[in-house]
């Protein structure tokens, strides 16, 4: 799961390529501007001045941390274990979320990804929430079709379609 602006090809290129490498289902949320329908929608994002402010840039094992100086973090409440965005201080600052892409639990991902202000855009992430490499669909069949060819043989189609009762029932 990853989200990036159209406008930002440096960044779109990178996720759009992360994703296409990813074995598996890949979801690309891609902020674009719409004349008709949400024409101005992203301007907080695509601004370079606003979007030093607005933009929370995710990469894996590094800091969350954004902001003109840099002065901004995400940290989890540790009484809620909510997500929040807090000015670093040296009090704060060893309590700043490194990004994991990769946690097993799709929890902190799924926290990060709804920071975002719907109405502002402020503190929004961009980047690669969560990739974790499990076994897909057609991987598993191949493999389980692989085992019953070396177990039982590969068969024959017309013998099948021409011979006896394929079930029996034990009584």
């Amino acid at each position: 799961m990853a989200r990036t602006v159209d406008s930002d090809r440096k960044h779109l290129t990178e996720v759009l390529r992360q994703a296409s490498q990813h074995n598996g289902t890949a979801l690309v949320e891609i902020y674009q501007n719409c004349n008709i329908f949400n024409d101005g929608a992203f301007e907080a994002l695509k601004d370079k001045d606003q979007a030093q402010e607005a933009v929370i840039r995710l990469e894996h094992g590094r800091p969350i941390r954004f902001g003109t100086d840099n002065d901004k973090g995400v940290v989890r409440d540790p009484a809620t274990g909510d997500l929040q965005v807090v000015t670093v201080t040296p009090d704060n600052e060893s309590r700043i979320l490194v990004h994991d892409a990769h946690a097993a639990t799709p929890t902190t991902a799924f926290a990060l990804s709804r920071l975002a202000d719907p109405d502002t855009l402020h503190q929004t992430p961009i980047g690669v929430f969560r990739s974790i490499d499990r076994p897909v669909y057609d991987t598993l069949m191949a493999e389980q079709l692989e085992t019953a060819v070396e177990r039982y043989g590969k068969g024959d189609l017309g013998e099948l379609l021409t011979g006896n009762d394929t079930w029996t029932r034990d009584e």
